[in-house]
């Protein structure tokens, strides 16, 4: 328990009339008195306090979070004694937060409920440990702090709210909305879609005779890609992909670009996977249907960079061993000229049974230093330094489309619709 203000300045009241007792003003009795009662009150207050059961405090929020974006939690609160209460609720720190603390008055039996907003500000399994409540005595000479409530943990999963927007799209709407350019080829594909009326362009061998002699008019077969192929996301976990740029990591950027491509190969019909290697290892393996996309989300949404190399020939050979099927294998990573050699044996041997691409992410803040005026020799050094390292940066990716790996060099933020155009693309051509 702590003194309150009140009493505070009852003690500086009992101090003053101690004065005036030194200054023979009032009677050393007058000073005994008022000590005595004020010690009895305090100790009596303090009883009460003391004895007053701890609120019953319930957190109303959901089990997953998306990160980065803006939730109201609402606090229940049941006491027994009609009482006024400052609440804090103990939220995982770094978060911002609007509405806390704050303070209520609680009758008894009724259930009081308070909200505030916060963000969830890193993926992962994170804790609330409780909710602080501040007790106030009866006569307001005391307070005492004191934890409420049972502690939850919550999951903070990727930003899944653009794919939540992207479920009422259809795939090819969808694929638009993230940015890809969608070209579409009719009467390509292996799948039979249906029947329709002949166009100007459509090939001749795509004319269905026996339904032009039933319509007596010409009627071609249209076709759709392919489905029930397989698509593994392979995510770097390693240092590469620990630097950060629009306030994500570049893994953050990879991973989020990850589950777009996989919704969307989902609703394509196709198993989607993924495998994380390099620091921290996961493998999901590919599944089909819509509920594919929860366990990818479940597996990942804890998934950190470490600032450990990625050996990429162990990340060929295990996922040559877990991976026998042949799929479109879209490795995310950021691509040095340093790593040249030994990705490229990794790559040559996934080519063996997979088709693969390998996108690297490319750091913006090295176009700016390029497009920045030189004003000194140091600005001068700083740009040449740069201009060598993406010529080196450049070679490594020439190396790997040399050997006939698709190879994107794309910024974090158009990751997204640049793993979806070229999925679309190995779709439309048939190339799996």
């Amino acid at each position: 328990m702590r003194p309150a203000p009140a009493l505070l300045v009852l003690l500086a009241a009992w101090a003053a009339v101690g004065a005036a007792v030194l200054a023979g003003q009032v009677p050393a009795v007058a000073w005994w008195g008022t000590g005595a009662a004020l010690v009895a009150f305090a100790l009596l207050d303090g009883l009460l306090l003391r004895a007053r059961p701890t609120p019953e405090v319930q957190r109303l929020l959901p089990e997953a979070l998306p990160v980065g974006h803006r939730r109201e939690v609402e606090l229940s609160i049941i006491a027994t004694h009609r009482q006024r209460l400052d609440v804090f609720d103990l939220h995982p720190s770094g978060w911002p937060v609007d509405g806390m603390p704050q303070r209520v008055r609680v009758a008894p039996g009724r259930q009081t409920s308070l909200r505030y907003r916060l963000t969830a500000a890193a993926r992962g399994l994170h804790l609330f440990p409780g909710t602080q409540v501040r007790l106030h005595s009866p006569l307001r000479l005391w307070t005492q702090s004191r934890l409420a409530g049972d502690p939850r943990q919550v999951r903070v999963y990727p930003d899944f709210a653009p794919l939540a927007r992207l479920a009422l799209l259809s795939a090819e709407q969808a694929s638009r909305v993230v940015g890809a350019h969608v070209r579409r080829r009719r009467g390509e594909g292996t799948d039979f879609q249906q029947m329709r009326e002949y166009r100007v362009g459509d090939s001749l061998r795509r004319i269905d005779w026996k339904a032009t002699a039933r319509a007596r008019k010409l009627v071609s077969r249209e076709y759709q890609e392919e489905r029930n192929q397989q698509v593994l996301l392979v995510v770097d976990t390693g240092r590469r992909m620990l630097a950060s740029e629009g306030g994500l990591t570049h893994f953050d950027h990879a991973l989020n670009a990850a589950l777009v491509v996989a919704w969307l190969g989902l609703r394509q019909g196709d198993a989607v996977g993924l495998m994380a290697a390099g620091g921290e290892a996961r493998w999901v393996p590919p599944h089909r249907g819509m509920g594919g996309l929860d366990a990818l989300l479940r597996a990942s949404y804890d998934l950190q960079p470490a600032p450990v190399a990625t050996d990429y020939l162990a990340l060929a050979g295990e996922l040559a061993r877990r991976q026998p099927r042949r799929a479109l294998v879209m490795l995310v990573t950021n691509v040095r000229d340093e790593d040249s050699g030994e990705l490229l044996a990794a790559v040559r041997l996934l080519q063996r049974r997979h088709l693969v691409c390998v996108a690297s992410l490319r750091e913006q803040v090295l176009d700016a230093t390029l497009d920045a005026d030189v004003a000194d020799l140091d600005g001068a050094v700083t740009a040449g330094a740069v201009a060598h390292y993406l010529q080196q940066r450049a070679a490594a990716h020439e190396a790997l489309r040399q050997h006939g790996v698709m190879t994107l060099d794309v910024a974090p933020a158009d990751l997204s619709a640049a793993l979806v155009e070229r999925y679309l693309a190995v779709k439309r051509d048939g190339l799996l």
